[in-house]
């Protein structure tokens, strides 16, 4: 149970951390429009699983945040290593969140069943 807190309670941290430093520490182009939603973490502290989301909609815009984030890794891991005190720095793999995306297609899915009757 304690370790589970630890497991959300560093998730979180580097949730708010990851975040401030796409915004004032990476100056890539690419990943300008990208905020991280989510941050699960293994239960042994050693891989987070980032899932951010971006504004557009469009597949090429997807991909080069992709490209952005990959490539933006390393600056991202050596910037928590000096904002975190942490005896190993998580692995960060980075997914694109597909929730909002869904909620969006179930609402209008609700929406059009609603303009039949």
């Amino acid at each position: 149970m304690a370790n589970s807190f630890r497991v959300d309670r560093v998730g979180m941290e580097v949730k708010r951390e990851v975040n401030d430093i796409l915004q004032k520490k990476v100056r890539d182009p690419r990943v300008s429009g990208v905020t991280v939603t989510d941050v699960q973490m293994l239960g042994d502290l050693s891989v987070a699983k980032v899932y951010y989301t971006i504004l557009s909609d469009l597949a090429s815009d997807n991909q080069k945040a992709q490209t952005g984030l990959e490539k933006a890794t390393g600056t991202i891991k050596r910037e928590l290593g000096k904002r975190l005190t942490m005896y190993k720095i998580p692995d960060l793999v980075f997914v694109k969140d597909q929730s909002i995306e869904y909620g969006n297609k179930i609402d209008q899915m609700l929406r059009d069943l609603e303009q039949k009757d």
